[in-house]
């Protein structure tokens, strides 16, 4: 089998099968997860304090005709003697002949557990389109497909647990199976809840450099979880250099510089580590966060909370 057909069969396996089986790891995914953590749970809306910003991209499998794109937006501010969040998450996520794009709201309540911790309870209400242009595909990819162009509500809940320098969170952004019927309602598409865990912790190493390993699990029915598993350095509350790892799957370098204190931008590079990796030229995501009353005096946390 040559490489191009190689690739073009894996990306028809994973993103154009539209079959009544569903998909097993549909949901994007993120090397940067630590500081895109609205798009997944809506319990982490406003528990900064402050109002943020943020979009990323990502470039996934460079080199390969048709791979995956993905764009991100969040926006979350807290209100109420800070009690209260708000926040609004929008995915775009492309891949070959698919497209799916993602609008949630998201609003979060704080409940101070003890002296140093609080949690966020957090719920959402969005709606998916989905579109598959077959158009794109030549006659022999096509055969037995059937163009999608369909929407769906969902909903999601989110719980995060944090104090100054710890968290953890459980969520599931898309609690309900959506499931999306191509033109002449031949085959169907079932996209499934998929459920997040993260954490991470920050260790005051010296006056000048912060440590912080973090982790997220990622499950959905049919297929085994996923795990990613990150280590960042931050010097002197500006640069941020790490290392990522997702299971079987790829090794990451993280990057990241705080250019002023209310703007963040970030970088990340995957290199894939399974068979495919000979046919790509790896993964790469950019990040750019604002975050607005940085240093107000009534926010929940004032200084470098570093997540």
């Amino acid at each position: 089998m040559s490489t191009m057909t190689y690739k073009i069969k894996y990306l028809i396996l994973a993103f154009a099968l539209l079959t009544s089986f569903g998909w097993a790891q549909q949901n994007a995914q993120y090397t940067q997860y630590m500081y895109n953590t609205g798009v997944i749970n809506p319990g982490y809306s406003g528990s900064s304090g402050t109002a943020s910003l943020s979009g990323l991209h990502r470039s996934q499998w460079v080199g390969v005709e048709g791979a995956p794109s993905t764009q991100t937006f969040n926006f979350d501010t807290s209100f109420f003697n800070k009690n209260t969040g708000l926040g609004v998450a929008v995915v775009n996520d492309a891949a070959g002949p698919a497209k799916q794009t993602g609008i949630a709201v998201n609003y979060a309540y704080r409940i101070d557990v003890s002296r140093n911790f609080a949690l966020s309870l957090g719920i959402s209400g969005s709606y998916d389109f989905l579109n598959v242009d077959v158009s794109k595909l030549t006659p022999a990819q096509s055969e037995n497909l059937a163009a999608i162009n369909e929407s769906n509500p969902n909903v999601g809940v989110g719980a995060f647990l944090y104090s100054e320098n710890v968290y953890f969170g459980l969520s599931a952004p898309r609690l309900l199976k959506s499931t999306y019927y191509d033109s002449v309602n031949v085959t169907s598409l079932d996209v499934l809840p998929h459920f997040y865990f993260i954490g991470g912790i920050v260790f005051d190493l010296s006056n000048n450099v912060k440590f912080k390993p973090a982790f997220l699990a990622k499950a959905v029915s049919g297929a085994p979880i996923a795990a990613d598993l990150s280590a960042n350095f931050l010097f002197n509350d500006k640069l941020t250099l790490g290392a990522a790892y997702r299971w079987d799957a790829a090794a990451s370098f993280l990057a990241g510089f705080q250019i002023t204190d209310n703007i963040l931008v970030g970088y990340a590079y995957d290199k894939d580590i399974t068979g495919f990796g000979a046919v790509n030229n790896g993964s790469h995501e950019v990040f750019l966060k604002f975050n607005f009353n940085r240093n107000c005096a009534n926010c929940v946390i004032r200084n470098t909370r570093f997540f």
